[in-house]
């Protein structure tokens, strides 16, 4: 073998090994680890603007799980989300699930606020008590729209002679 053939071999090898460590790396920073060491709760939204399959699940800003999957109800036009929360990690029966974005970009995740219940939620049980995610644009847009037609109606309702 000459020796550039030697090189470009040795070259190959390296970046297949860089390319093996990263691909390890990504799956356990993904969240598909936590399926071993977790168990899976559901929650029903709204909306859930910014929320995909990996988002995490966080309670006190502190991650506890990820958004395993997420589905349309095709009846009630509402998001059905699976959940896989750590196992260490025991959520009441009370405790509200909310959609709260990550910043203006448009990326989210699930905020728990525990309840006070002394019963735990179990495998597969559903948090009950949810907040979908905000429209901040279509708030916006509505404040602006509202802010400029509002001058005009009372300067109408101040003057009942209409002007003349």
């Amino acid at each position: 073998m000459s020796r550039a053939g030697f090189f470009e071999t040795v070259i190959g090898v390296f970046v297949i090994a860089v390319a093996a460590v990263f691909m390890v790396y990504a799956y356990g920073a993904s969240g598909s680890a936590l399926g071993r060491d977790s168990y899976r709760l559901d929650a029903v939204f709204g909306r859930i603007d910014g929320v995909t399959v990996g988002s995490d699940v966080r309670i006190a800003g502190v991650k506890i799980g990820s958004v395993m999957a997420h589905s349309l109800d095709a009846t009630t036009y509402e998001a059905n989300v699976s959940l896989a929360i750590d196992r260490g990690v025991p959520i009441p029966e009370d405790s509200i699930a909310k959609v709260v974005s990550d910043g203006l970009l448009g990326g989210a995740h699930i905020a728990i606020e525990p309840g006070a219940a002394e019963e735990m939620l179990l495998e597969g049980d559903k948090i009950t008590i949810t907040q979908g995610s905000v429209d901040l644009l279509g708030l916006a847009v509505q404040a602006f729209t509202s802010q400029a037609s509002a001058p005009a109606e009372s300067e109408e309702a101040a003057d009942p002679l209409g002007g003349l």
